[in-house]
Formats: C-alpha cells, structure tokens, sequence
C-alpha cells in the first residue's frame, strides 16, 4: 500500500511540475518540503503519513502563491496601478505597487508586501522585464 501511495504522489508532482512554469515549480518545491516536514513532526504516530499529506499540500499551497504573486505584480507593472487581493476572511493580504520603469533595459520595479492576520510576512523589490523577441532577417 505504501508503495501504491508513494506512486500516486510522485505522479501526481510530476505532473503538476511538467504543466507549472519554473516560478510554480520552484514554489511548489518550497511549500512541498515545508508541508512535508511539518505533516511529520506533527503527526507523531505516523509520521511518513504527516510527511506525504503536508508534502502535497504544501506544494499545491506554495504553486498557488507563487501564481498570485506572479499575476499581481505583472498587472501592477503593466497598469501602472496598485493591485491588492484579500483573502474571503480578510486575514490574508497581497499588494504589489509600481515603484520604478528603466526604460534601458524595459524592466519595471514592484514593491510586493503580503500580511497574514496583520502581520508583515514578505516585504520585496520585483523587477518584471519586458523581452521583446527579435528574429534574425536574411
């Protein structure tokens, strides 16, 4: 059964990893180890149990907030405009506001804070490039 367990697991990251781009792999890789050690220290009968359950929700909760934090401070970036999002209860709260456009190297600076029950957890300078694609002409 653990072995059956385990495999469903692996697929199941595999396949979130492959359809994730580097920024969601890497948060889910983040969330899942954080989920994973947790879910075994606290489930102490069964700590492998703890492991895999907080393993994977971990990295579905690490994929999400990175996918949040990659929108935000793209539309801040690209409005021009402060972007905020809440959570339903109010207790979670992401704002990333325009700082600053190099117009030499096309990035624009977002200055991203996230508070969780109204404390300060994450408080960053992004820079989000714009690439412009360029195809040699013969």
């Amino acid at each position: 059964m653990k072995k059956f367990v385990s495999f469903i697991v692996l697929a199941a990251f595999f396949a979130l990893a492959a359809g994730c781009t580097q920024y969601h792999t890497q948060g889910a890789a983040v969330g899942g180890a954080a989920g994973g050690l947790a879910g075994a220290l606290l489930d102490h009968k069964n700590p492998w149990k703890g492991g895999v359950i907080g393993a994977a929700l971990g990295a579905i909760l690490g994929a999400t907030i990175t996918d949040i934090s990659m929108r935000a401070s793209q539309e801040a970036a690209s409005t021009g405009k402060t972007v905020q999002y809440k959570t339903e209860d109010g207790r979670g709260v992401y704002r990333a506001e325009p700082v600053d456009f190099n117009a030499q190297t096309n990035c624009h600076k977002v200055h991203e804070t996230v508070w969780e029950d109204g404390k300060m957890v994450k408080d960053q300078i992004k820079e989000i490039c714009e690439g412009t694609k360029t195809e040699p002409k013969y």
